[in-house]
């Protein structure tokens, strides 16, 4: 990582480090810290971080992609796979970008993700297609 690019993502991280300080659920702040910390390599805070979001926010299927991002970066599996399914679940709809994100490269490599996953893109596929034919034009 480029030197000026570490410093940023330093400055970033204890500006988001000293607002939550003051607002430890400040939920916005949270999640821009938990993405800072991924990138610059600290994953364990990261995951830290993740964990609390869904702790505050159980049914939001962001969080609980970002939680499985950060269990599959730690290559504790189970744990992602249980994740990714709850934001399945919950409505997490980008698939195209669940199949390249370079954080789910573990948890993709699982042959019962990929067999969960590709039974769930079939049923999402028919879902969507049951829903076109049947809303109002």
């Amino acid at each position: 990582m480029a030197k000026k690019r570490e410093d940023d993502l330093d400055f970033q991280i204890r500006f988001y480090e000293d607002i939550l300080k003051d607002k430890p659920d400040f939920i916005e702040a949270l999640i821009a810290i938990g993405d800072l910390y991924t990138q610059r390599g600290m994953v364990e805070k990261g995951l830290e971080v993740d964990l609390r979001l869904s702790r505050l926010r159980p049914d939001d299927d962001g969080v609980l992609y970002n939680l499985a991002c950060s269990y599959s970066l730690m290559r504790e599996i189970d744990k992602a796979f249980g994740a990714m399914k709850l934001a399945l679940e919950c409505g997490y709809d980008d698939l195209n970008y669940l199949e390249v994100d370079d954080d789910l490269e573990h948890l993709r490599k699982d042959e019962r993700f990929q067999e969960y996953f590709d039974r769930f893109r079939k049923e999402h596929r028919e879902r969507k297609d049951r829903d076109k034919k049947t809303s109002p034009k």
